[in-house]
């Protein structure tokens, strides 16, 4: 089993919590680690017909089975179970009781809002890390790029093509049709695939709105669920007013590249080598691993661009206790004296003394400028040094 760095906060919080929610995109590994770090606890999954009717019909009867709780799985199967869930948390607060899980997000996040907001910790769990994949990361960029990140395509050795086309299929037919709201799914999809399209870009709605075929509105109501299901991260620009002339869309990323390479058609390494989008899929990639980072060790993460007017740009600003850290982000191989140049302007702008250009090469530089340049899988080991 692959080691992830989220238990040591999943454990932290199951030591004051009377219950924690394990949250986070389908087949993130929430089930396997939950079960592995809690075995002690009986393992109630609602999908099950069975255990899902008796939850249904007889909530409270249900519980009372569970004396020193349980993990529960899908638990957005039966809502009516989080109200009788508030009153047992209520009578006995004991730590680390019941671990609940879910695959739509959507779904369990409301059920928690709604009758157990205050009582439960959160703990998110997305895709891994390229620290937590170790060894079974290619050293090939474009390859880690189009097999993504998802914990089944490694451990069972399911083709990453076969398992994304299924994942999507999941996702739409069983995670979106649960949701009232969406009802267009052929849009739905094209909105997907169009979002695959334009990711380390910045969001424009009205755009989207025109190729798609629904309103602004719906665009964005849309947006909102995909962000929720944890399919897409909208990363804000940065907000300090520098010059004044700041562009303030957020910018589009995915919180996996290999889906986002799936819906694009890339289904080999080696059509990655001259894509048009390979750049962008490369920067995606690097923030991708800079939110699992934060995210994993139960840390939000302060994440952002800067972007001017004129098209000055600094891909990735990461803000810890109020000191930020620039960061440009380069899938060449040859480092390059202009892949720094515009994270020269923002230090000048900002006065911050410190930056780093992560790229595709392995050689490392540091400058006189306070700049350092390294190998982009770097990242999490330093954004750990980061103070």
């Amino acid at each position: 089993m692959i080691k992830r760095i989220a238990s040591a906060k999943l454990k932290e919080l199951a030591s004051y919590y009377t219950a924690v929610a394990v949250i986070g995109p389908r087949q993130s590994g929430k089930t396997t680690l939950v079960r592995s770090l809690f075995p002690e606890k009986d393992y109630l999954t609602l999908e099950n017909p069975d255990q899902r009717q008796y939850a249904t019909d007889d909530p409270r009867g249900f519980l009372s089975q569970y004396p020193d709780g349980a993990v529960l799985d899908e638990i957005q199967n039966v809502p009516e179970l989080f109200s009788y869930l508030q009153q047992v948390i209520d009578e006995d607060r004991r730590a680390g009781k019941f671990i609940l899980t879910g695959s739509n997000n959507f779904l369990l996040q409301e059920g928690i809002s709604q009758s157990l907001a205050g009582r439960v910790g959160y703990l998110e769990l997305l895709p891994l890390s390229t620290t937590e994949m170790g060894n079974l990361a290619s050293d090939n960029d474009n390859e880690l790029m189009v097999k993504g990140f998802y914990p089944p395509i490694y451990d069972r050795g399911i083709p990453a093509d076969v398992w994304y086309n299924d994942y999507r299929r999941t996702y739409l037919e069983r995670d979106v049709r649960q949701i009232k709201a969406i009802t267009r799914f052929g849009e739905f999809e094209r909105l997907l695939r169009l979002m695959a399209g334009r990711v380390a870009q910045e969001l424009n709605y009205t755009a989207l709105s025109v190729e798609v075929g629904v309103d602004v509105k719906t665009i964005q109501e849309w947006t909102s669920v995909l962000e929720q299901g944890f399919i897409i991260y909208r990363m804000r620009p940065y907000h300090k007013n520098y010059n004044k002339t700041i562009v303030k869309r957020p910018k589009l990323y995915f919180y996996d590249t290999g889906l986002a390479c799936s819906l694009l058609g890339i289904k080999e390494a080696d059509q990655l080598t001259n894509h048009p989008t390979r750049g962008a899929i490369f920067e995606n990639m690097v923030v991708g691993d800079a939110i699992k980072h934060f995210t994993h060790r139960g840390e939000r993460p302060e994440l952002y661009y800067w972007r001017d007017k004129t098209g000055r740009e600094v891909d990735l600003i990461a803000e810890r206790a109020g000191k930020l850290l620039p960061i440009e982000i380069k899938s060449g191989m040859t480092f390059q004296e202009d892949f720094s140049k515009h994270l020269k302007t923002f230090m000048k702008l900002s006065g911050v003394g410190n930056a780093w250009v992560l790229y595709g090469g392995r050689e490392d530089y540091s400058f006189s400028t306070g700049i350092k340049a390294m190998n982009w899988r770097k990242i999490e080991d330093s954004l750990g040094s980061q103070s």
